[in-house]
Parts: C-alpha cells; structure tokens; sequence
C-alpha cells in the first residue's frame, strides 16, 4: 500500500544531501513524495538580500530543483522561497502556514525534515515549523517523522546534549547512491572541493559511515521525532 511523504528542505541541494537516497527508496516502492523547499538560496551571498541582483541565477537554480524532483520520481515540488540563512527575520507562523497547508492537501504519513541542533537557521527555523505544523491534533494525517543530518551544517554544531544529532534509524541506499549522486551534480553549484564536508567525496564517506553502523555498504541515517502505531 502507498504512502504519502513529505521531504520538507530549508534550500536546494538539502534534500539530496539529507535524504537523497530514501526518497528514492519510497519512490521505487510506490509511495506518493512530494519536496517543500522554504528558502529561496543564493542571496545570503550578498551583504544585503538583493532578490533582482539574483533573478537569473534564482531562476536557474529553481529550474534545477524541479529537474532534481522529477529525476528523483517526485510528484511535486513547492517552492515557499523565504530569504535565504535570514528565516530568523520572519514570524515563525508566516513559515508554519504554506506547511500546514501542505499537510492539510496532502495529507503526508511521514514526514523528513532538518535536525534541530543544525549550526544553519534556516534548517533550525524549518525544524521548528514542521514540529509546529505537524502536532498531533486529532485527526492529524503524520504517523512519522525523522530528521535527517545535513553536511556542512549538521557536524559544524557544538555537540552539546540538547543539539547532538543520535540516530536510529538507519536506510540502505546502496543500490540508488548513484542515483543520488546523479542529482546531486545537479547542484554543481552548491558544492566545493573535498575536504570540505559539502564534497561528493564527503557524501560518499559519510554513507559509508552510517553503512557501516547498520551493516550495509551505503545508508542515510535518521533520528526519530515520532512514530504513531
């Protein structure tokens, strides 16, 4: 039986990044995915947002978001397109309300999203509002969701108890990673050379980390915010 989830992503790239290979497992399985990303990318380069100083590389980005999704077997992808890294200057319900609405149409089973101790605002800022968005009301369509980690944001945190990122569930990417992978060069842009975490070569040595925690070659790793049976 399908299922319905959400893959809500604070920039493009994070949803590969984060989760990447287990949107690919849902979609071989038949589930229904749908990716929300909340922030627009590219501005926070500047001192001062400039939207119009970025339209065509905006534009060009957002094109490859879409390309991504599609590559990935996505039924849908939303752009919310807040600032970029300054989602901290938004009022928190102005980001609940495009994810409550989100749920209220789709009504998603399980939903991924950031991890809340990620060193980025935008990831902590996404965090918080799906947690919102996604309470338990009665009624409420989410049984699960997972936070996923995101390199160059997720390790640069202190590790202190409260933001320490702890695992549990572990998927097995092994036969897509390079499905993954093709994506993700979609993103060229975004990424820099090794040894800097946001590497091919780092996404490769960190599925292979959590790989080999689980027992397999290649894995994403997840923690777990809730799980309704």
């Amino acid at each position: 039986m399908s299922r319905n989830v959400l893959v809500v992503a604070a920039h493009p790239d994070d949803e590969i990044l984060g989760v990447g290979g287990t949107i690919l497992r849902h979609t071989e399985a038949g589930d229904c995915v749908k990716i929300m990303i909340m922030a627009e990318g590219l501005t926070s380069r500047a001192e001062h947002r400039d939207v119009a100083a970025f339209r065509e590389e905006l534009c060009d980005l957002h094109e490859r978001v879409s390309a991504v999704a599609a590559r990935m077997g996505a039924a849908d992808v939303t752009l919310a397109k807040f600032p970029d890294n300054r989602m901290d200057s938004i009022d928190r319900l102005d980001v609940i309300k495009p994810i409550e609405r989100m749920i209220d149409a789709f009504r998603p089973e399980i939903i991924y999203t950031h991890h809340a101790g990620d060193v980025n605002i935008d990831h902590a800022v996404t965090h918080d509002a799906v947690i919102t968005a996604a309470r338990s009301l009665p009624g409420e369509p989410v049984r699960e969701i997972y936070f996923f980690e995101t390199l160059s944001s997720t390790e640069w945190q202190m590790q202190t108890a409260d933001r320490v990122f702890l695992p549990v569930l572990y998927v097995d990417i092994t036969d897509v990673f390079e499905r993954k992978m093709e994506a993700l060069r979609l993103y060229e842009s975004e990424m820099r050379a090794y040894p800097h975490p946001r590497s091919y070569r780092a996404v490769r040595s960190l599925a292979e980390v959590r790989g080999c925690t689980a027992g397999v070659e290649l894995a994403e790793a997840f923690a777990v915010g809730r799980i309704i049976r």
